[in-house]
């Protein structure tokens, strides 16, 4: 049967050969499909592990990603404070002043003289009676610089403020940025947690998916050793038990996917709700189009890659008695 199979195969032109290929493996990924519908408990229970399996990563990307956007307004307000040399005029303040506006690192440069910063000292410190008594104003004169979204992380703020800080009217200059180092640290420490547990869920995936097909591959021993008698070639045989490894990689990325905008649903009120608290407001994101395909072909690789791994090591152990 199979060489009077090859033998027509043979008489085909190239296109037909092509086309031939592709109905072939139509044939058979549809048939897989309807072998899934026929065991269904099994099936969803499958594919529900598989789904739970790959939300929990892709759960903990969506929480970095949404993160990541709280905090770039965060990043983008580090800001840097001058304090000025006691004795400056006015007019040297000013040209220091011009100087820093033309700097490509300074977005914003804002000026808050001596009387000014006295005034805001004693309305914000509770000193106000107290400071009354001195004979002098004892705060320097500041000059707040904003720097530009390029210099604003933690390195390139340092790198600014040391520029800064060369300038002659200066008398040295506070950038508060531990804060931000540590957010930054924490979101670093997130992404590398979530590599690290992706890994370990993607190798369950590959053992649960490797398991379902060697389970399926045993129910289906005897029709094996009749297509082998026959002489069905392994590509043929194997060909519907990869598909069906592919099938539970489709479904489970998209029932994570489902997982994850239901998440997202449950948790956008909360978090609305608190960054309320700080005058901001915020929807979450869930995954983008570019990212759901991208779950949903690693989920289909994953399962191409437990099938294959099972059928190549078990139906080469079925041999026709």
């Amino acid at each position: 049967m199979a060489n009077h199979a090859d033998l027509t195969r043979s008489k085909l032109p190239i296109s037909g050969r092509i086309v031939m290929f592709f109905i072939r493996h139509l044939q058979q990924g549809m048939a897989s499909m309807g072998e899934l519908w026929r065991n269904p408990v099994s099936s969803v229970m499958t594919m529900a592990v598989l789904g739970v399996s790959l939300s929990l990563p892709a759960a903990l990307q969506v929480l970095v990603k949404n993160a990541e956007t709280v905090t770039q307004s965060w990043n983008s307000a580090a800001e840097i404070s001058l304090f000025i040399d006691e004795g400056r005029s006015e007019q040297a303040i000013q040209s220091l002043i011009s100087r820093i506006k033309v700097f490509p690192e300074v977005a914003e440069v804002n000026y808050i003289d001596r009387a000014k910063a006295l005034d805001e000292f004693q309305r914000l410190s509770g000193f106000g009676e107290a400071l009354a008594y001195l004979d002098s104003n004892p705060l320097p004169a500041v000059v707040t610089v904003t720097p530009t979204a390029r210099y604003s992380s933690p390195t390139g703020a340092r790198e600014l403020l040391s520029k800064l800080e060369r300038e002659q009217e200066v008398s040295f200059g506070r950038l508060d940025i531990e804060w931000l180092e540590r957010l930054q640290a924490v979101l670093r420490l997130l992404e590398r947690t979530v590599l690290a547990i992706a890994a370990l869920l993607v190798l369950a995936v590959v053992l649960v998916i490797g398991n379902t097909i060697r389970l399926a591959i045993m129910n289906r021993r005897s029709e094996i050793e009749v297509m082998k008698l026959v002489g069905a070639t392994e590509a043929f045989i194997q060909r519907p038990f990869l598909y069906t490894g592919i099938w539970y990689g489709i479904i489970g990325g998209l029932l994570a996917w489902l997982i994850i905008n239901l998440l997202v649903w449950y948790l956008d009120g909360a978090l609305a709700e608190l960054l309320g608290l700080y005058g901001s407001s915020m929807q979450m994101q869930s995954l983008s189009v570019k990212e759901l395909l991208q779950l949903v072909l690693l989920a289909a690789f994953l399962g191409w890659l437990g099938s294959y791994l099972s059928v190549r090591q078990h139906l080469r152990a079925i041999e026709p008695s």
